[in-house]
């Protein structure tokens, strides 16, 4: 009986822990540069006398989805989609470097060159900051230029673009780092078209069907419960004098 009622608890836990992953990436399915979060389940067995017959399932990450979004024109001189495998450096709030294909930038009271979320945009120096009075635009190698109100314009920096060897883990915050949290090498052939934005690669249809699913998974195990209750029951009265 109790295995059972292991089967079913451990079952009803992982459709739980998916229909949570699956709600987070609809939430995110309109947010700009997101990848889907992907999960996957193993077995592991319960340690302890008597119990060699009973397993767990336990959640097991396995990263995200890497197709990309659908590139959108909105004609607006900061915003970029980074093209290929490759990522925009932002200075993330812990001071780390992280991270992200959310490319739609804008400047700071400072001038500074930051997120629509107010993270700095690095390049290979640090930061970038622009003129006072100037208008930014970005080239397809990430070069940033600033035109002055007089017509002369400067390159003021150049965005920070790494291209990862080994895929990049997904951090609380949202942003994704390398394995170990080491800043990566910029990536010279990387390349971003302006004036766009990658939307986010979450299939609303796929997720919803997948919802369904987990939901359907979820009550199919509570029955199991149940019925495990319910024979329980018929076995004490059996037994009962």
């Amino acid at each position: 009986m109790d295995r059972m009622i292991y089967l079913s608890m451990s079952g009803a836990k992982a459709a739980m822990q998916r229909q949570e992953s699956l709600a987070n990436n609809l939430a995110n399915a309109s947010t700009t540069g997101f990848r889907a979060e992907m999960q996957a389940f193993r077995s592991v067995p319960v340690l302890g006398s008597g119990a060699s017959t009973r397993v767990f399932s336990l959640e097991t990450t396995i990263g995200h989805s890497d197709t990309p979004g659908p590139i959108a024109a909105t004609g607006r001189n900061l915003d970029v989609a980074v093209k290929g495998d490759s990522w925009l450096a932002v200075q993330a709030l812990d001071g780390t470097e992280a991270y992200t294909r959310a490319g739609s930038l804008d400047l700071s009271a400072d001038g500074t060159l930051v997120t629509r979320s107010g993270l700095q945009v690095l390049s290979d120096g640090g930061p970038i900051q622009l003129p006072p009075n100037s208008e930014a635009s970005v080239a397809t190698d990430g070069s940033i230029s600033a035109r002055l109100p007089n017509g002369t314009s400067s390159v003021v920096g150049k965005l920070k673009l790494v291209t990862p060897e080994t895929p990049l883990l997904r951090g609380a915050d949202g942003l994704f780092r390398g394995i170990g949290g080491d800043p990566l090498d910029a990536d010279p052939l990387a390349r971003v078209q302006d004036g766009a934005l990658e939307g986010s690669n979450v299939s609303p249809v796929e997720n919803m069907v997948a919802m369904i699913a987990a939901a359907r998974q979820f009550e199919a195990q509570m029955k199991l419960m149940q019925t495990a209750e319910a024979d329980e029951k018929a076995a004490s009265q059996l037994l009962s004098p």
